[in-house]
């Protein structure tokens, strides 16, 4: 059961195992409609979330993260077709016109004043960095300027003395993958 995925070189730490396969099996059974009574419910969005403790030769988590996308993007076409089902395709694509609209509005302050800052004497994501991707995210939304899931998903900012608060930052990357799953 332990081959899932490659383990993680020495000295590089990866994805404990257990808590790996335990997940991927309740994912398999949510999505073949065969969840179980304990089974938290389980979502795109849920997956996109997911963490998994580090340990030593644990699974590779490139592996693991690119496996969790493809499970994402799954789950997230699934959602799609039961909502068009349920309120037809049109009220779908109008949330995600209305999520794309407050992404845009966030993104269209100004420069360095886009999200809330954490504390001068505490770190958050470097402000420059977070709105030069902004930017390039105001141009796919405007402009229909081409950036992939994967480039919003992987983005990696590096970190600053009063940047902005990443938790804010990450909330909108994730309103983002949702608009850009949604409209595929």
């Amino acid at each position: 059961m332990d081959s899932t995925f490659p383990r993680a070189r020495k000295p590089h730490l990866g994805y404990n195992i257990e808590q790996v396969e335990e997940f991927l099996q309740v994912a398999r059974r949510a999505y073949d409609g065969t969840a179980r009574p304990g089974d938290p419910p389980l979502s795109a969005e849920r997956i996109r979330l997911a963490a998994f403790a580090m340990q030593k030769r644990g699974y590779s988590t490139a592996h693991v993260d690119a496996a969790l996308e493809r499970l994402e993007d799954a789950f997230a076409a699934e959602e799609r077709q039961v909502a068009a089902r349920l309120h037809g395709t049109e009220a779908w694509l109008a949330e995600a016109r209305t999520t794309a609209q407050v992404i845009t509005n966030r993104l269209a302050r100004p420069e360095g004043e886009r999200f809330d800052r954490v504390s001068p004497l505490a770190l958050g994501y470097r402000v420059r960095e977070v709105d030069r991707f902004a930017d390039k995210l105001t141009r796919y939304f405007r402009d229909g300027w081409p950036i992939s899931i994967d480039d919003v998903r992987t983005v990696v900012f590096t970190t600053q003395r009063g940047g902005y608060r990443e938790s804010q930052v990450d909330l909108v990357l994730d309103a983002v993958v949702d608009v850009m799953l949604a409209v595929r």
